[in-house]
């Protein structure tokens, strides 16, 4: 094959579920549905319905006032809507001291 002709890596794609754009699943924060509640899920790997949001506060409210629960097809109570906000506190505590 010529360099010329090369093919493109295909890069997946999924959407925000709390502004609704969609970006590289790599740069968007996964969301796991088990039987224990919701969970995030940093290797994008665990088994169950999913959904993807951004790593942005606002996405997060919009996702938590609405959609999240929507999009994962169950009811998130307000006990399990604060320890999702902890989870994202910690993911993005994790993030910048990792370097």
């Amino acid at each position: 094959m010529n360099p010329r002709q090369r093919r493109r890596r295909h890069i997946p794609q999924r959407t925000c579920v709390g502004c609704g754009e969609t970006a590289s699943k790599r740069s968007l924060i996964r969301l796991v549905r088990t039987e224990a509640g919701v969970v995030l899920d940093p290797t994008g790997k665990l088994p169950g319905r999913g959904a993807y949001v951004h790593d942005d506060p606002s996405c997060w409210e919009k996702a938590l006032d609405r959609s999240l629960a929507r999009a994962l097809r169950m009811q998130i109570g307000d006990e399990a809507q604060a320890q999702l906000r902890e989870a994202l506190e910690a993911h993005k505590e994790s993030r910048h001291h990792v370097g």
